[in-house]
């Protein structure tokens, strides 16, 4: 294994974005101010750096592509080819064919470290690691149209790798706060240097198309939790540049490849680096006071920016919800998405697809056990036994992360409505199925909503989760998990459902397989009249540094027998 440092011409990527049927975007970091061009089958992109903070960095789009098409690409720096590297297998873009049955792939919680033994005995085996080495060496291996990575693609508050914490000691002292977490946006990017910079996950990033979306870790622990916690880390005095850099950091890092080249020339931040490309003007770009700004107010006035996005695949739709950000915390009207995302969502949630994608970092549909356990908490964090207890709840809420959609109940409600619309086909044809794509809980599981039918719906309603890909669970915690997805469902239920405080949900769900603890990668396979949905694992055999890809689990889902049969000109988002 070797990794790129950070005086190589090109420091990071490229990484493959976003990627339709006539159009693809290609992201680099690089060493110095530079003009990018990507070269496939005969026809040229370009754009040039700008910079953020000392880094240097680019997204160019490609155009005029055809449906199905699957070529090699490269990429050179001021005319000098630097991708792809001698001994690495040629970066493809492979565009969407509206006649092949989409597949993507899922997951969350990936913490940075070596992949040797030490490594392994620490973090577990990566599992998006080994499934790029399967796809490397192995041609039976499906190919996903999508990597959707859903949360806490780099830790900023935790214990850091050795490397990024003697990069973060020669520049400060890491006895002041905020210590050993990160700081501000050069750390960012040397943190997610570290993240994406294995010679083999560089590679899978640089051909499979990606979306991502934050979740707490991105910027910290209990991220937006509640009101009294957002009050207490706003008195610090370093969250207010960690908050700023943090966005920054996923703006550049993460947002903007999630973006169409519709969305882009549309994005506030983004007209800046069009128009600079467009005038002609010598220099780069510095957008570093551009994106404070917005970065500042996204954090400010959640309203004013939405991290949110939908594209479609085939035909089917993906939506990719903000479950952090975009929260209203003011302990009077509590919800996971406050009133402005909560209407995006409400205009992006229709039918008329065969399967609807919902990722949301925070599983919709925890384990029955748990959801109660939380909207119990709630509700004594918000004062139904008095303030003492309020306290204590809160701390509790802290201590071990109670702070799911449970926990935002008038959103939850809101949000299931939508979905048994959809469902019920009353904006547009029903799907197969409603399938929510989460992670964040340290383990995997496979859960859907009780007698659909009963309930008036014609899909089914699927929660998969899919946590680590590399963070495994204490074992000590995973006995308390188990018993929440199982034994304890039925004694939660008693005692929630004789509180007046505590809401009863109005659609029942059970955990139907798992959980699962591996480190695991997610694999999700459309067919004609099916949803087949895989959880693989590494594991090591004979090398550490080849990892055999291994099936944890897979189920194969049908629709329902009042599931109406898909016709030509369906919509798509």
């Amino acid at each position: 294994m070797t990794t790129a440092t950070a005086t190589d011409p090109l420091v990071l990527g490229p990484l493959l974005r976003y990627v339709d049927e006539s159009s693809a975007t290609i992201w680099v970091r690089t060493a110095d101010p530079a003009l990018v061009t990507v070269e496939r089958a005969g026809h040229v992109w370009s754009a040039p750096t700008f910079a953020v903070h000392g880094s240097h960095f680019a997204l160019v789009v490609l155009d005029g592509l055809e449906p199905g098409s699957d070529d090699a690409y490269e990429v050179r720096l001021d005319g000098t080819p630097v991708w792809p590297r001698e001994g690495m297998p040629p970066s493809r873009v492979r565009t969407l064919d509206p006649t092949r049955e989409p597949r993507l792939a899922f997951g969350t919680c990936r913490t940075t470290g070596s992949h040797d033994e030490e490594g392994n005995r620490a973090h577990g085996v990566d599992a998006l690691r080994s499934f790029a080495i399967a796809l490397r060496d192995d041609p039976a291996t499906d190919w996903p149209d999508l990597l959707l990575l859903l949360g806490d693609q780099v830790y900023a508050d935790t214990a850091p790798h050795p490397e990024l914490e003697e990069f973060m000691a020669a520049r400060r002292d890491l006895s002041l706060p905020p210590g050993d977490e990160i700081k501000d946006f050069v750390e960012y990017a040397e943190l997610y240097r570290l993240a994406w910079s294995d010679d083999v996950v560089r590679w899978v990033l640089s051909t499979v198309p990606s979306a991502m979306m934050f979740d707490d870790h991105d910027i910290r622990d209990d991220w937006n939790t509640s009101w009294s916690w957002r009050r207490e880390i706003r008195a610090t005095t370093w969250w207010q540049e960690r908050i700023v850099s943090g966005l920054g950091a996923y703006w550049v890092h993460q947002h903007i490849g999630n973006l169409s080249p519709a969305e882009l020339a549309d994005e506030e931040v983004w007209r800046h680096v069009s128009a600079h490309a467009a005038s002609g003007e010598p220099g780069e770009l510095d957008l570093s006071d551009v994106l404070d700004a917005v970065a500042a107010r996204a954090d400010e006035e959640p309203s004013t920016y939405r991290w949110s996005y939908a594209r479609a695949l085939g035909d089917c739709a993906l939506v990719v919800v903000d479950s952090r950000a975009a929260r209203e915390l003011r302990p009077d009207g509590r919800s996971m998405l406050d009133a402005d995302e909560m209407r995006w969502l409400d205009a992006v949630m229709r039918g008329g697809v065969r399967h609807l994608f919902i990722g949301t970092s925070l599983p919709f549909l925890l384990p029955p056990g748990l959801h109660d356990f939380e909207a119990m908490n709630e509700a004594m964090a918000q004062g139904s036994h008095g303030r003492r207890v309020a306290r204590g709840a809160e701390r509790v809420r802290r201590r071990i992360d109670l702070e799911h959609w449970a926990a935002f109940n008038e959103g939850f409600d809101e949000v299931f409505e939508m979905v048994m619309a959809v469902a019920r086909g009353e904006r547009g044809a029903a799907p197969q199925t409603v399938t929510f794509l989460s992670g964040d809980v340290h383990n995997s599981y496979l859960a859907q909503v009780s007698d659909p039918e009963r309930l008036g719906a014609s899909s089914r309603i699927v929660q998969a989760v899919c946590s680590p890909i590399r963070n495994p669970m204490p074992r000590a915690v995973r006995v308390v998990m188990s018993l929440f997805a199982r034994s304890l469902v039925r004694p939660m239920r008693f005692i929630a459902a004789r509180s007046r405080r505590v809401p009863d949900p109005a659609y029942p769900w059970t955990v139907t397989d798992g959980p699962w603890f591996d480190n695991n990668l997610a694999l999700v396979t459309v067919g004609e009249r099916s949803l087949d949905l895989t959880w693989v694992t590494g594991v090591v055999v004979d090398d550490v540094d080849r990892p055999a890809l291994q099936t944890v689990y897979a189920a194969h889902i049908t629709p329902l027998a009042s599931s109406p049969r898909l016709v030509e000109g369906l919509s798509k988002v």
